[in-house]
């Protein structure tokens, strides 16, 4: 559901690029102010993990249409939503700035539509009221699809409100947003079983790292440093071999578009535009996570994308406790 520059004006692009950074800011503050630097580990392998998971596509049966996991349920229900939306916004960053995948120009709306939601709505009014008295696995289950289908709504619908604001008229609102939501009802439903799974290892191997869970007489079976590694096998397991067998369908952005308009990219024209394409050309050095030839890089992109992520989100977020630790000073 990454928004291409062409959907977004530039006026609904700065807006969004300010919500989405007082979110940010105050997630910094937050997290200054609980002191979850301990979580900075688990955020540079769940940013590595949801990296490399959303170069999954997974085929929507009888649609044409594919899906991955956008990851904010998941990042949140182990962080919380202000570690966790640091996280995403790390993944989203590098994701749009070293692969060009989502436009610079629609970075502000897709780390809203992506990540938001599912961090703060997501987390906030479903993950922890579902977990309050300890979690099961039912319950787990539960919360992961009620979350992931509602905040993935919510990112649909926001999209095709980002495009009725800055005058898109290729895709009329009440059609587009009305071929969005079903498609991405279903894509959520995936993504919810999907970070189920997950969630479900990371109760039965350490249950006090899922975030809001109430302490549980249930022994850890893997130690914290071991449940991370097996994540972070996985992660570069699914960027380096599995990411070949991504679907190639169109994602239910794409297909909503394609079943709108007729096509996949619309065009803009403007100064923004084009300064957004430049620094987008220069820093992508594998777009479309490819080599720059368009033969192979898959792989690469997968193990270097999560690497990257994983030295961004770690990196930040030691800068972030170091500036915190002068002020106390």
């Amino acid at each position: 559901m990454h928004m291409a520059d062409a959907l977004i004006a530039p006026a609904v692009a700065g807006t969004m690029y300010a919500a989405s950074a007082f979110a940010a800011g105050y997630s910094i503050k937050k997290i200054k102010e609980e002191d979850e630097f301990k979580k900075i580990p688990t955020m540079g392998v769940m940013g590595a993990f949801i990296f490399a998971t959303q170069m999954l596509n997974f085929t929507i049966p009888g649609t044409g249409s594919s899906g991955h996991l956008c990851g904010g349920m998941l990042a949140s229900a182990l962080l919380g939503p202000f570690a966790g939306f640091l996280t995403m916004i790390g993944v989203l960053l590098v994701q749009c700035l070293l692969f060009a995948d989502g436009g610079l120009l629609a970075l502000g709306c897709n780390i809203w539509n992506m990540a938001f939601y599912g961090c703060f709505v997501g987390a906030l009014l479903i993950w922890k009221p579902m977990m309050k008295n300890g979690a099961s696995r039912a319950k787990i289950i539960a919360a992961s699809v009620l979350g992931s289908v509602i905040t993935l709504q919510m990112g649909a619908f926001s999209v095709s409100l980002e495009t009725l604001l800055s005058g898109i008229t290729e895709l009329p609102f009440s059609v587009f947003v009305a071929t969005m939501q079903p498609i991405h009802l279903a894509i959520g439903f995936v993504e919810g079983l999907i970070t189920a799974a997950v969630l479900i290892f990371v109760q039965e191997a350490r249950p006090e790292m899922l975030w809001g869970v109430a302490e549980e007489s249930k022994s850890a079976k893997l130690s914290k440093g071991w449940t991370l590694g097996v994540i972070a096998v996985i992660a570069a397991f699914f960027g380096g071999v599995v990411s070949h067998f991504a679907s190639a369908f169109p994602d239910g952005l794409e297909w909503s578009m394609e079943k709108v308009a007729g096509t996949t990219e619309l065009e803009a024209a403007g100064s923004a535009y084009d300064t957004a394409a430049n620094i987008q050309d220069a820093t992508s050095l594998l777009p479309d996570y490819a080599f720059a030839s368009g033969n192979g890089g898959t792989s690469f992109s997968g193990i270097v994308g999560a690497l990257v992520v994983v030295i961004v989100v770690v990196g930040v977020s030691m800068l972030i406790r170091t500036n915190r630790k002068r002020a106390q000073k």
